[in-house]
């Protein structure tokens, strides 16, 4: 089902992208709003507030970029999102509701618990929820039906541009012959091109040192900057003379990635190899330029 097409109508009441966006599937029930902090009083006067509903309160954290989530539910979605109101770190909020208003309380806390779990198991928010909770009881046939509203609810978030459920690197992928390899004495990364960039894969290994000269000073503090970043979000560690991807990372470019793993400027497109040594560049720039 997740690969079928789809016909998806982004609605604006205020002809502005950045402020109050509707999303559905045209042939499904589901509509999420978008919201900004801003015009939550917008959506309050609005009958889908008083629904029974799933949201998403989204933000950053400011020191290194984490993107954060914190989810829940409510058979009242206006009275729940103002007591969030003590909570700093959200600016937008996503809520999901049903056209013919017929989601349950037994709907919205499985789909809150799937979302949780998913969440998790996608590792690209960090979840702010301090009680995850566990799987509520529900009848099998609803529980297929709420399977069914996730996947839908999966595409949605994703082409509003929250990626929360979706895996940086997908299993399949991960296990074929799309790795890329950049080694070097001591070092030994794995990574994959994806559509949204380039995926430094966990465990993979790099330089503690940063080969950067004194005289670009300014290069170096914007490293050290990136480098101090992810080990403050957890993602590499340092062990004695090296550093250990603790997870799968998304870098905007391959050469951004590469730069992190060797300690200095790289250009990712050359030291990127698969297993038969081709480079980056000859596997996809140049590959897909004769086809």
């Amino acid at each position: 089902m997740k690969n079928s097409a789809r016909t998806i109508e982004i609605f604006l009441p205020d002809g502005d992208p950045s402020s109050i966006r509707r999303a559905e599937i045209t042939t499904s029930i589901l509509r999420i709003f978008d919201i900004p902090r801003t015009q939550l009083n917008q959506f309050f006067s609005k009958p889908e507030a008083s629904q029974v509903g799933v949201y998403f309160l989204i933000g950053e954290n400011e020191n290194d970029d984490q993107k954060l989530v914190y989810i829940g539910q409510s058979q009242n979605l206006k009275t729940r999102i103002n007591q969030h109101n003590d909570k700093e770190f959200w600016n937008r909020v996503m809520v999901v509701v049903s056209l013919t208003n017929s989601f349950t309380q037994t709907h919205a806390l499985f789909l809150e618990w799937l979302s949780i779990e998913s969440t998790k198991k996608a590792d690209r928010f960090k979840l702010e929820n301090g009680n995850a909770g566990s799987q509520p009881h529900t009848p099998e046939p609803l529980k297929a039906d709420c399977y069914f509203l996730f996947e839908l609810i999966e595409i949605l978030v994703s082409t509003l541009g929250y990626p929360i459920f979706k895996p940086l690197v997908e299993q399949q992928t991960s296990n074929n012959n799309e790795i890329f390899y950049c080694k070097r004495n001591g070092i030994n990364a794995k990574g994959i091109l994806t559509d949204e960039g380039f995926v430094v894969l966990k465990g993979s290994v790099g330089h503690k040192e940063i080969q950067l000269q004194n005289s670009r000073l300014n290069k170096l503090n914007i490293f050290l900057e990136k480098r101090n970043k992810l080990l403050d979000m957890g993602v590499i560690t340092i062990e004695e003379d090296k550093i250990v991807f603790q997870k799968d990372h998304l870098f905007n470019t391959p050469s951004g990635a590469s730069s992190i793993i060797l300690g200095r400027s790289s250009n990712g497109w050359v030291d990127w190899k698969d297993e038969s040594e081709r480079t980056l560049d000859e596997r996809k720039r140049i590959e897909n330029v004769s086809n």
